[in-house]
């Protein structure tokens, strides 16, 4: 068993897209998935850009407003995740407590119940 403490993660700050307040860090890959944790300060933004691939965020603290290729938006906070498909156009912009959130970005296939 290894205890892996996520603060001491190697985190970059992320300017892409017109993003601000945005840091990534890898956790690492199941091949061929990267695991990643992404931290949005107070209002940062992720400027909308396409997904490179399939990505899963799954919200570990603070909110954040979200939208994919429709642009409609959503609010994720604790306990929620949002799913986008390749290519899909997409923005993520925490709110005022900021973001932590689990991404895992690789192939996709709902669970059973999800389906």
């Amino acid at each position: 068993m290894r205890i892996i403490t996520l603060a001491e993660t190697p985190a970059r700050p992320v300017d892409a897209f017109s993003s601000k307040g945005f840091q990534v860090a890898g956790v690492g890959k199941f091949e061929p998935a990267h695991v990643a944790v992404l931290t949005l300060g107070p209002d940062g933004l992720i400027g909308r850009h396409p997904a490179v691939g399939e990505q899963l965020l799954v919200v570990l603290t603070g909110s954040a407003r979200v939208s994919g290729a429709d642009g409609a938006t959503a609010i994720v906070s604790p306990g929620r995740a949002v799913l986008w498909h390749a290519d899909e156009e997409h923005e993520t912009e925490a709110g005022s407590e900021g973001l932590t959130a689990l991404v895992v970005e690789g192939p996709f296939e709902p669970a059973p119940g999800l389906r």
